[in-house]
């Protein structure tokens, strides 16, 4: 089953973010605690890391782009297969 990866609020008041960098490339393998992301909030850089693992299937958001938070940024699945 996939999983939907969304921009999370890294702050409480954080209404958007910035993908900044991906730290995995499309077909890595994932673990729970790894580091996918660096998200710009409106104060600071923040990691980004796996609440689950999988593989990354699809990267929904480019680097330097904003979106809200709760937009879906990157799809994980749960083998290469899926």
């Amino acid at each position: 089953m996939a999983i939907l990866l969304t921009m999370p609020s890294l702050s409480p008041t954080m209404e958007t973010g910035v993908v900044s960098t991906w730290n995995k490339k499309v077909g890595d393998a994932v673990e729970v605690g790894d580091l996918l992301a660096e998200i710009e909030t409106d104060k600071a850089v923040m990691e980004f890391e796996a609440a689950d693992e999988g593989v990354l299937r699809e990267i929904l958001v480019e680097p330097g782009r904003e979106v809200p938070v709760g937009t879906p940024i990157a799809i994980l699945a749960a083998s290469k297969d899926e």
